[in-house]
């Protein structure tokens, strides 16, 4: 498997779509996955939006659960790694990170309802 690490500065905002939630190695059990040195691994869905393009939404994995992070909140994502995989028919590009962290301050609250 091919890493590329990603320069997450040229990515523009980065947002939580999915708050982090347990990746699971086998869902009907709903065992969670384990990293190499035995901690849990969790993936967050951020939204990346670089200038003047369309909103893409990547799924990341982190060793342990992100703490502070809730969905529409910007977040610091380090360490960014991109993996080029294949297995049979089937391939596709997926990302891990050292760590994503809430950036104060930045939650954009829903408009809506009587205030």
């Amino acid at each position: 498997m091919q890493s590329i690490p990603v320069d997450t500065s040229r990515l523009g905002v980065l947002r939580c779509a999915i708050a982090p939630e347990a990746k699971l190695s086998n869902p009907e059990t709903q065992e969670v996955k384990r990293d190499r040195d035995g901690n849990p691994v969790w993936t967050v869905a951020v939204t990346v939006r670089q200038d003047g393009r369309r909103i893409s939404v990547i799924e990341i994995a982190v060793s342990g659960q992100p703490k502070g992070i809730e969905e529409g909140q910007i977040v610091k994502v380090t360490g960014l790694t991109a993996f080029v995989w294949s297995m049979g028919d089937r391939h596709g590009v997926s990302f891990r990170a050292d760590s994503i962290t809430p950036v104060s301050g930045g939650i954009v609250q829903a408009k809506g309802g009587d205030a």
